[in-house]
């Protein structure tokens, strides 16, 4: 059984991206537009990387680390030629309860936990299932994840003086705006500032990532006021963060690259020992349930927008089951959960990349980065990076199209993405994913219930070129015939009465039948029977035929034949009568099993 999956992982992975670009031919030109990119991309997630740790509840390294070893493992074995990986918003929303519940230590073991599940994902073939999640539900917890993170940023954009946020969102809330008067001007002045640049810098249209401009113009402006204005601080990544690395001790980053260790080495919560027992894998579970669907959702939807963007083909099983092996061995170096980010594959894309070479390189800039300018890193203000967050967290909410689904959406997918939308700010993104495509589901069946009729065809020049036999009806059946609809389309067919000697059912609008309408078609032919009548189905479609064949709905003489159209049905109950006047006679419906 190992063997066999193993086997199967390793076909998927000579599906992957990398290997089909090199297959193709892969040129000096193509190095030269993925070195680029990949330089553009990695300068954009370095400020990203550890804005979005320490949102997470870890300190800013892990998520470098994160940029470096996920985006570079998932680059080489994942199914998208142009998508980056490493940490994004998406997941702040369930690492940072893991992380206060279980420590760093904790949430690196269910990091690992969910690489599992992806991989076993991947290698189900799972990745087309991605379709099956309504659109209003995507939209709906992707806009309350937002939410979410915007109030989480509150804090270190304010320089509010909280000992503890709540892990709800409606306490948390509350106590923000009880800490309120505690908040640090100098922090408000930082923090107003960088967001300032954030949301001018695109209107002057230069080619410098605004971010980049804005948090550099943050530092300098704090360093610069701290040196001029008696009492002028801020807090940084350096005030912030410590580390201890043998016996290299200091403040902010560790000038160190990602080194092996293993994950339940880290602390547990509040920064003591991590004790690893059967107890805590069981209280992981859910968590890194939640961290796999929700990786699996963002890595598939990133594929599929690069795609969009650069026409470009992704393999959704690979994929997974690289983001899958990117996130069991992330954990291994200090690295937390990492998925495609949208964002950062799409300035991928345009800065020309052409395969998953400038996601590697990215990586490796990241790594430069952590090795050489860790002090200087140091001096970025929180109120700067939690700036930045506030403005990701925007973007993700895609607040004007949400806006237009209110009005344009019909009233069923509205229900469905304010409930996304409310249960993940109020609970978390796995109760309302959860909820969402339950909701969806039940809204779609009795769509597809409102849509499935049954009416009686009447005698008409245009549609048969002779009248009805006596004693003969027709009846239309449209529509699927699955367990939401098949009760409404068959109880209109109670009113057949015992008159009628054959009864016609045209099943040409039907295209679908589950069990319940399979059941539900024997019955009635059942009545019919007992009626002293006869059931001819003509149109059959190719899925209802092959479920009514397994279920052993076939022809018998005198109850039940099957005609390839109504014409032919019509046509042979005529020439039965025709050829047998006792039968016509005494009424009884001479109609045997189709040619």
């Amino acid at each position: 059984m190992i063997k066999t999956l193993a086997e199967h992982a390793l076909n998927l992975q000579f599906a992957a991206a990398l290997r089909g670009v090199l297959q193709a031919g892969y040129r000096r030109s193509d190095f030269k537009a993925d070195l680029l990119a990949g330089i553009t991309v990695g300068i954009v997630a370095i400020p990203l990387a550890m804005a979005l740790a320490i949102a997470s509840g870890v300190p800013p390294q892990h998520g470098l680390y994160t940029s470096i070893i996920g985006g570079a493992i998932i680059a080489l074995l994942g199914g998208s030629r142009l998508s980056v990986s490493g940490p994004t918003a998406a997941f702040v929303v369930i690492l940072h309860p893991i992380a206060q519940q279980h420590g760093l230590g904790g949430l690196l073991i269910a990091t690992f936990m969910a690489g599992v599940v992806l991989t076993v994902m991947g290698m189900a073939r799972m990745g087309r299932l991605i379709q099956y999640i309504p659109y209003p539900v995507t939209t709906g917890f992707t806009a309350g994840i937002a939410v979410v993170i915007a109030s989480l940023q509150l804090k270190d954009l304010l320089g509010l003086e909280v000992a503890g946020l709540p892990e709800h969102f409606l306490p948390k809330v509350a106590a923000l705006l009880a800490a309120l008067p505690t908040t640090h001007l100098p922090d408000l002045i930082i923090g107003l500032l960088t967001l300032a640049i954030l949301i001018g810098w695109p209107r002057l249209k230069i080619a410098i990532p605004g971010h980049l401009v804005a948090l550099l113009v943050g530092a300098v402006v704090a360093w610069g006021l701290g040196l001029v204005v008696d009492g002028f601080s801020v807090a940084t990544i350096g005030s912030r963060f410590h580390y201890e690395a043998g016996t290299l001790v200091g403040q902010g980053i560790p000038p160190l690259p990602p080194l092996p260790v293993l994950p339940w080495h880290f602390p547990g919560a509040n920064g003591q020992p991590l004790e690893l027992s059967t107890e805590l894998i069981q209280q992981l579970i859910g968590p890194a349930f939640a961290i796999a669907v929700l990786g699996g959702i963002e890595s598939l939807l990133c594929a599929v927008v690069v795609d969009g963007l650069a026409g470009t083909r992704h393999d959704p099983d690979a994929e997974l089951l690289g983001q899958g092996l990117g996130n069991m061995l992330v954990p291994f170096f200090g690295g937390i959960a990492a998925t495609g980010a949208i964002a950062r594959s799409a300035t991928n894309f345009r800065a020309g990349a052409k395969s998953p070479v400038s996601s590697i390189v990215h990586a490796l800039l990241v790594l430069a980065a952590v090795v050489s300018l860790a002090p200087l890193l140091a001096y970025l203000p929180m109120a700067a990076l939690a700036a930045l967050l506030l403005v990701v967290a925007w973007n993700m909410s895609e607040a004007k199209h949400f806006m237009h689904i209110l009005k344009v959406a019909p009233r069923s997918d509205i229900v469905v993405l304010l409930a996304c939308f409310g249960l993940t700010v109020i609970f978390d993104m796995v109760v309302a994913v959860g909820t969402g495509v339950v909701l969806a589901a039940f809204l779609f069946m009795r769509r597809m219930a409102e849509i499935t009729h049954t009416r009686r065809l009447e005698w008409s020049h245009e549609r048969w070129s002779a009248e009805l036999p006596e004693r003969v009806q027709v009846y239309e059946i449209a529509g699927p015939l699955f367990f939401g609809a098949a009760e409404k389309a068959m109880s209109t067919l109670e009113q057949i009465g015992q008159q009628d000697a054959v009864v016609v059912l045209d099943l040409a609008g039907v295209p679908a039948m589950d069990v319940t309408g399979l059941v539900a078609l024997d019955s009635l032919i059942e009545r019919i029977h007992h009626q002293g009548a006869c059931v001819i189905l003509v149109g059959v479609q190719r899925q209802p035929a092959k479920a009514m064949e397994k279920a052993g709905i076939k022809d018998l003489p005198g109850r039940l034949a099957i005609c390839r159209t109504l014409e032919q049905a019509l046509e042979r109950i005529r020439e039965r009568r025709a050829g047998s006047s006792p039968a016509a006679e005494t009424g009884s419906p001479a109609v045997g099993p189709s040619a």
